[in-house]
């Protein structure tokens, strides 16, 4: 018989993703035969993932990270309903991995039940697969006004009888509050569904919180799991959500929040910046400094690039450039002589102009881009969602990476691609090379094109296998888990 278990949370980002891929290289370590679930995620960093008939698809970039940890490739049934939100037409609903429409907030939450099937199905088709299907929630259950409807958390918890641990994060503040309101509200068949809690993030002797754990158990008759502690091995895999950015504190900062390196790469923070873990790479790099650009800061003059991240929104984005003045920015800085990398729809927003004759993206038709680049997209056709293999023009390297974008570029730029593969050219650079773009996300995942890229801006790279580290990082976080929560008993909660 498989067995399931699912870590629902308080709230958002208290560590649900990088918990159950933590649990997931743990039970795999163990000798299990382990796979993902998330029932429903909403995220604009999407992943490329295997459909039955050997088609791509996408799902949540977490997803993708726990398939590694499983030590599986990532199937569309491991995230079956992902949101992608946009601009005014609320967000893009992918489907077992293929677009299955749009909708608004309010028409979504109305719909969503029609869905549950689809999920369920997804889920099943796991279970024939594994000894053991972990399960990640979404957002908290404690949105009761959400219930009627949900599948995401309870309701797909009691629809499949899996048991549930909550997850709380002591780093906010309020965890027993957050914990014990969340028994306090839940309808009594889903307050029983949960089985027991875990705190995650605890700073300092963990010790020092044994009180708070016998009070939080008093208050709910819910089973204690133990108290993880801020992990360093969180710091090295990668970020799924954009609130990641909110924690930036000062203008020049790396994930570990200090300023370091003789490079210095800027990168600006849209409000629909997509697969922004591109960067996960350059952040573990000891002489570069990563500045992400937040709104209300401006761009650094003295940045040696500026890379254009992707966007759920390209022309949203660009008119929001536009207006905080970071396009202005940025044409200064080509203009003086700076270099910048276009992603996706970053490389998009270099060219002349963005045209949506079919309003695929909002009521904006036509938006003028930076002009860095001398091409045209038409957002047209198809959704294009592969696995690329390709080589670097500029430095004659291979490259392994994923696309996932609408539209086509054209233009005489061009005709100096960036990459090629074996069916094409691809991407556009400018007559002295200083601009350039392409649609291949991953770009800096490749150790010796991102080592050539720091070499050509007069740095040092710090030959990290970028890879191996992720999965060094996922076992040590195993190890951690293994050591501080009561995996035994919350393994054997699964049924």
């Amino acid at each position: 018989m498989t067995h399931a278990l699912m870590l629902q949370g308080t709230g958002s980002n208290v560590g649900k993703s990088v918990l159950v891929a933590g649990l997931c290289r743990l039970a795999k370590n163990r000798g299990l035969n382990v796979r993902p679930f998330k029932p429903q995620n909403m995220s604009n960093n999407a992943a490329v993932a295997i459909c039955d008939d050997g088609s791509s698809g996408e799902i949540g970039r977490a997803q993708w990270l726990q398939a590694m940890a499983c030590g599986v490739p990532p199937h569309v049934d491991m995230n079956p309903v992902l949101l992608k939100p946009q601009s005014e037409t609320g967000s893009q609903i992918i489907v077992r991995g293929k677009l299955h429409g749009s909708a608004g907030a309010r028409e979504y939450q109305a719909e969503r039940h029609k869905l549950l099937g689809p999920v369920i199905d997804s889920f099943e088709r796991l279970k024939n697969q594994a000894d053991l299907v972990l399960v990640e929630g979404a957002g908290s259950p404690a949105e009761i006004n959400l219930r009627q409807h949900d599948i995401a958390n309870m309701g797909f918890a009691l629809g499949a009888n899996v048991p549930v641990v909550l997850v709380g994060d002591i780093d906010r503040g309020g965890v027993i509050a957050s914990l014990v309101g969340t028994h306090t509200i839940l309808e009594a068949k889903d307050r029983k569904q949960i089985k027991g809690f875990l705190v995650n993030r605890f700073r300092g002797d963990v010790s020092l919180f044994d009180e708070g754990r016998k009070q939080i158990v008093s208050f709910t008759g819910w089973q204690d799991f133990g108290v993880l502690p801020w992990l360093d091995a969180v710091s090295r895999l990668p970020e799924e959500d954009s609130v990641w950015f909110g924690s930036r504190g000062d203008e020049a900062t790396n994930q570990s929040g200090g300023n370091r390196g003789s490079i210095k790469i800027a990168i600006p923070v849209f409000s629909r910046i997509a697969n922004f873990d591109d960067f996960d790479p350059l952040v573990n790099e000891d002489d570069v400094n990563l500045v992400f650009v937040t709104h209300g800061q401006n761009m650094p003059e003295d940045a040696d690039l500026v890379i254009l991240a992707g966007s759920k929104s390209t022309i949203g984005d660009m008119a929001e450039m536009e207006e905080n003045g970071w396009a202005g920015q940025i044409r200064r800085f080509a203009g003086s002589g700076g270099q910048v990398i276009g992603i996706c729809g970053g490389y998009q927003m270099l060219g002349t102009h963005i045209s949506d004759p079919q309003n695929a993206e909002g009521k904006i038709t036509d938006i003028a881009g930076l002009g860095l680049l001398d091409v045209k997209t038409v957002l047209e056709g198809g959704k294009t969602v592969r696995i690329s293999e390709a080589v670097s023009n500029e430095f004659d390297v291979e490259l392994n990476g994923y696309e996932i974008h609408l539209g086509v570029t054209t233009g005489p730029d061009c005709g100096r691609p960036m990459i090629r593969t074996e069916q094409s050219l691809q991407g556009a650079c400018s007559p002295d090379g200083r601009i350039r773009g392409c649609y291949l996300h991953g770009l800096f995942g490749n150790d010796a094109y991102r080592a050539n890229i720091i070499r050509s801006l007069g740095g040092k790279s710090s030959g990290n296998n970028h890879l191996q580290a992720v999965e060094e990082a996922l076992d040590e976080l195993a190890g951690d888990m293994e050591k501080y929560l009561d995996i035994d008993p919350l393994l054997q909660l699964a049924s």
